[in-house]
């Protein structure tokens, strides 16, 4: 059996999905289709079929039969093994417990933006809020629709948490395009060259005794 920490963001959506019931990878592919999943995991119909056939590998799920519908081609359904309760069970305790670098790519776009110039990065950063605010807003319906159909907060608890961090990065753009057309951060200065640099006077450390 793989280690726990091998199992993919997309494995682990899999093996949550059947631990709920038996489905074929379609029907999975729907099911996570339909609770916005694919937000929270990269997931194609052919991908999906992949990491059910890994998992099967694994023993950490099984088939349970085939079908046919009319034309279709057979569809071979699935259930989670007791292998496979274990192993998402334990890559899950490890997900909530230990923060991960997972190298997002604002804040390297943030740690480069003094290459672009001040009028260049409050355009680009004017159009990332509307982005996350029309985000924010499909976050807050989805809360209202799944709160009218009465759904337990436990199974959407990761639609507040998106809204959180959408709420947090909105604030954050706004207070630094206030800054910026304020003048408060200091922008378009005059960039040093390279040989500016290489004789640029280090700093003493101090005198040996």
């Amino acid at each position: 059996m793989p280690k726990a920490a091998e199992l993919t963001p997309l494995g682990v959506a899999s093996l949550a999905l059947l631990a709920e019931q038996p489905m074929h990878p379609y029907e999975m592919y729907q099911v996570l289709m339909a609770r916005h999943e694919d937000r929270l995991v990269k997931v194609r119909p052919g991908t999906l079929y992949h990491a059910v056939g890994r998992l099967e590998e694994n023993g950490l799920v099984e088939a349970t039969g085939t079908e046919r519908e009319g034309n279709r081609p057979e569809r071979t359904t699935y259930r989670i093994t007791e292998a496979g309760h274990q192993a998402l069970d334990a890559r899950l305790q490890a997900m909530l417990s230990t923060p991960v670098n997972e190298y997002p790519l604002f804040p390297h776009a943030i740690a480069e933006a003094h290459h672009l110039p001040a009028s260049v990065v409050i355009g680009l950063l004017e159009d990332r809020l509307v982005a996350l605010n029309a985000d924010l807003d499909f976050l807050v319906r989805a809360e209202s629709t799944v709160t009218a159909k009465g759904l337990d907060r436990k199974y959407w608890i990761d639609i507040t948490y998106q809204q959180a961090m959408r709420r947090t990065e909105i604030a954050w753009i706004r207070g630094l395009l206030e800054e910026l057309g304020s003048g408060l951060l200091p922008w378009d200065e005059p960039r040093p060259t390279p040989t500016e640099l290489s004789h640029k006077p280090k700093e003493s450390l101090g005198k040996r005794s």
